[in-house]
This record gives structure tokens, C-alpha cells and sequence, in this order.
């Protein structure tokens, strides 16, 4: 096992269901990454859980608790600056409940360490469409979002809007947080566009994404709402490195 530090974020609510299984899961991989979960004042337990099982690995599982459903693009920017204080040198992101599949972390973060890559991305539509028990609705929905947001910005990625990802530090110490607008799905799609603007090299990885099997799905109207518009608004802002 190398040296490199490596943490997992896992934003959560209400994911009791799913979060001992996951971060089990995580811990029986040989690369020796670590975990942060940032829990957004879960109702049903899921903090409790985690702490519960910090006594069993106290030198990589972590938790930040929140009050109150703050948005997904807070839970990472929060965990963005965690990592780094904490000297990591690879941070992924990947949700709760096994709809990104844990055997994918290392060949996201090896496409990082060893092929180059600064920004490394889980792609459900790099190699056709993968994506399992899916309503077909929510498939064209979805891939045709990713097509609106390449063609409005120009981005040669494929799955815009993916949330399965694997940054080297360098890239989450260039972009400037403070400018980043979006707060649902749409900040994944920011994301990438300030890490494409400002020059890092971005890969994607081919995985098979499957619909989770417990707990509810966090997906709403708002948030696609949210990505359209913000997606015109991104195309005429200038992306500036953090200062």
C-alpha cells in the first residue's frame, strides 16, 4: 500500500439503511482509503451509527455533523476544506447508498495517482449508457442533461452531472469555493467547468451506476431547475483561481 492519503466523502441523510454497509465496504479495500461522512442532522439515526463505529476504526472514520439539510454542494465544499487541513492528497466523492459502486475507488484514484489525471470521474455515459434499474424517464432525463450542459459550455465530458469523483488536492486548492453558486446537482456540473477552465486534466472512468435499493432517493424538480439555469449563468462567468 502506498503512502498517498486518500478520504472518502460521504455527504448523508437519513441513510441508515446503507452507511454501515458502505463504510465497511470502503474499509475491506487494500488501498487504504479513509472516510469522512458529513451528516446534515439526520433524523433516523445515521450519525449515531457512524460515531457507534469510530471505536472501531478511530484512525480513519470521521464525522461532521450539521443542523439541517444544508444542500449537497455545502456538505463537499465543507468537506473539501476538512480534507485539505487535514493533509490529504486525493478526496473522493461518492454517496451513501451503493449506487456508486465502492470496487470502482481504486481505479478512480488510480487514474489519478498513476495515469495523470487531475480531476477523475465515475461516467455513467463515456462508454454508452450504464445504468441499472433506472426508470427509462429518468435515463433520457438525465443523459440529455449531460448533453445540454456539454453543448452550452463546451466541456468535453460526457457525464456532467456524475458525483462519483476523485480530485488530487492541487485542484480543490485552485478553485475558488467562494465563487461557486450552484448548491444541489448543479454543483457538480460547476465543479468540473472551474476544474476544465482552469486547466486540470479531467478523465473519465466507465462505471455501471445502479439505482439504490434502500432508503429515498434525494432527486427533485428543484434541482433540475436549479442546474438548467445555472448552467446559462456558468457559461458567461469568468472562472478565476482562487487568490
Amino acid at each position: 500500500m502506498n503512502s498517498d492519503r486518500k478520504v472518502v466523502i460521504i455527504p448523508t441523510y437519513n441513510e441508515k439503511e446503507n452507511i454501515e454497509k458502505i463504510i465497511r465496504k470502503v474499509f475491506s479495500l487494500e488501498d487504504g482509503f479513509h472516510i469522512l461522512v458529513i451528516d446534515d442532522g439526520s433524523p433516523d439515526g445515521t450519525a449515531s451509527i457512524v460515531k457507534g463505529l469510530i471505536k472501531e476504526f478511530p484512525d480513519s472514520l470521521f464525522i461532521l455533523e450539521r443542523s439541517g439539510k444544508q444542500g449537497l454542494g455545502t456538505a463537499y465544499m465543507t468537506g473539501f476544506k476538512w480534507a485539505i487541513d487535514n493533509g490529504y492528497d486525493y478526496v473522493i466523492e461518492m454517496d451513501a447508498d451503493f449506487s456508486h459502486n465502492p470496487d470502482d475507488l481504486p481505479r478512480l484514484y488510480k487514474a489519478c495517482s498513476e495515469e495523470g489525471a487531475d480531476l477523475s470521474i465515475g461516467s455513467r455515459y463515456c462508454n454508452g449508457i450504464s445504468v441499472i434499474n433506472w426508470p427509462i424517464g429518468r435515463v433520457i432525463m438525465s443523459y440529455y442533461a449531460s448533453a445540454y450542459v456539454r453543448t452550452v459550455l463546451g466541456m468535453k465530458v460526457y457525464d456532467t452531472t456524475a458525483g462519483f469523483k476523485c480530485y488530487r488536492r492541487k485542484v480543490l486548492e485552485t478553485i475558488d469555493f467562494s465563487r461557486i453558486k450552484m448548491r444541489g446537482y448543479g454543483f457538480q456540473i460547476e465543479m468540473k467547468y472551474n476544474a476544465y477552465k482552469l486547466g486540470f486534466k479531467i478523465k473519465e472512468v466507465p462505471i455501471i451506476f445502479e439505482d439504490r435499493k434502500e432508503g429515498t432517493s434525494k432527486m427533485s424538480s428543484s434541482i433540475f431547475g436549479e442546474a438548467f439555469w445555472g448552467v446559462i449563468k456558468l457559461r458567461f462567468r469568468k472562472i478565476r483561481p482562487v487568490k
